[in-house]
C-alpha cells in the first residue's frame, strides 16, 4: 500500500481555501452563506436550480482541490456540455474524497456525503485498505440533500471527524440543479476507480486520471435528475487512467470494466431503480462504471480499451430527438 499518499489534513486545507473563495464570491456561483450555530453551511442549490459555475467549484472542493474540472462547449450529436475531470492524485482525490461513501443519517434528515472530510471519520473499508484514515483539523464536505441540515446533523459530522462543530464545513446542492448535477457527473474517474477496487485491482498502481461524461438537462424533481446523471457515467462517460503494473493485470479484468459488463446495460437507469424497488443494493453491481474505459500502462507502453459510448441510450433517457 501506498506511504507517500497526502495527508488528510493537507487535503482538506486546500479544499477549505475553495470553500473560503466560494464563501467571497457569492453572486459570482449564487451560492447562499447560512450559520447553523457557529458551522458554515453553503447552499449551493437547495431550492433552485443554481449555476455552472457552481457545480464546477463544487466538484472540485468534493474532490479536495486535487483536481481540475471544467466544463466543454457542447458538441456531438448528443449536443450537451461535458465535464471533464482530470487529477494527477486519483487515488486521494477520487477515493479519499470524492467518493459518496458516507450516508448521513438522522431522525428525518438523510444525505449522501462525500468530500476529503470522510477520511478523518474512516469508517469506510477503503479508507483503511489504503492508508487514507488520518486526523484533521478542519472538516470540508459535501452533500447531496435537498435541506439544510440542523445542528443535530452537524455536531453528529464533527464528533466523527473529530473535530469541533465550528470546523466543520459544508456545502448542499441537490441533485435537480446545475451544481448538484455537476458534482455528480464529474465523478466519470472515481466511478472507474470504484469499479476497479470491486474487480480487486491495486488502486495505488493508478498515477493519473481523467474523464468527461455529458451533463444532462436539469431535472424538475431529484429522481429523475438521479436516473439522469447516473445515465451520463453508464452511458456517456469515458475515461483514461494511466496505470504503472504488468499487463496481465490489467487483461485479466479489462472486459469486466465498463458498464456493458452487466446484464442490466442498455436501459435507462431510472427504469431499473424502480425494477429493484429503488433499491441500489439489489442492481448489480457491474452495472456501475463509465461507459468506455481506456487504460494506458506506462510500465509497457501498452494501450488497452473496452466498452463505447452509447449516444442512442442518452438520447432515449433525456428525451433528445
Amino acid at each position: 500500500m501506498p506511504d507517500n499518499i497526502l495527508h488528510a489534513e493537507q487535503i482538506n486545507d486546500a479544499a477549505f481555501e475553495l470553500f473560503v473563495k466560494a464563501i467571497h464570491s457569492p453572486k459570482e456561483f449564487d451560492i447562499r452563506v447560512i450559520d447553523v450555530g457557529d458551522t458554515k453551511v453553503l447552499d449551493f442549490a437547495v431550492e433552485r436550480k443554481g449555476t455552472e459555475e457552481a457545480g464546477v467549484i463544487l466538484a472540485e472542493i468534493c474532490m479536495g482541490s486535487l483536481a481540475k474540472v471544467e466544463l466543454l462547449t457542447p458538441f456531438g450529436d448528443l449536443n450537451r456540455p461535458q465535464v471533464k475531470v482530470e487529477t494527477s492524485m486519483p487515488l486521494e482525490s477520487c477515493i479519499g474524497s470524492q467518493y459518496a461513501g458516507w450516508p448521513v443519517s438522522h431522525e428525518k434528515f438523510f444525505a449522501m456525503c462525500s468530500g476529503p472530510m470522510r477520511m478523518p471519520r474512516g469508517k469506510e473499508d477503503v479508507l483503511n485498505e489504503y492508508k487514507l484514515h488520518q486526523p484533521a483539523t478542519v472538516a470540508v464536505g459535501v452533500m447531496e440533500a435537498n435541506k439544510i441540515p440542523d445542528a443535530e446533523v452537524i455536531d453528529l459530522i464533527a464528533q466523527q471527524c473529530g473535530v469541533k462543530s465550528r470546523d466543520v464545513n459544508l456545502c448542499i446542492a441537490r441533485t435537480a440543479s446545475y451544481p448538484g448535477s455537476i458534482q455528480v457527473v464529474a465523478r466519470s474517474v472515481e466511478t472507474a476507480m470504484h469499479k476497479l477496487h470491486e474487480l480487486k485491482f491495486d488502486l495505488s498502481t493508478i498515477v493519473h486520471g481523467e474523464g468527461t461524461a455529458p451533463v444532462p438537462p436539469i431535472a424538475d424533481d431529484d429522481m429523475t435528475a438521479l436516473g439522469w446523471t447516473n445515465d451520463s457515467m453508464l452511458y456517456g462517460a469515458k475515461v483514461t487512467l494511466t496505470v504503472d503494473t504488468e499487463d496481465d493485470e490489467i487483461e485479466a479484468i479489462l472486459d469486466d470494466i465498463p458498464s456493458s459488463s452487466s446484464s442490466e446495460f442498455g436501459t435507462p437507469f431510472l427504469d431499473i431503480f424502480n425494477r429493484y424497488d429503488k433499491d441500489f443494493y439489489k442492481i448489480d453491481k457491474m452495472l456501475f462504471s463509465p461507459a468506455e474505459i481506456v487504460i494506458k500502462n506506462q510500465k509497457t507502453d501498452r494501450e488497452f480499451t473496452a466498452g463505447e459510448v452509447r449516444n442512442d441510450i442518452l438520447k432515449t433517457s433525456f428525451g433528445i430527438s
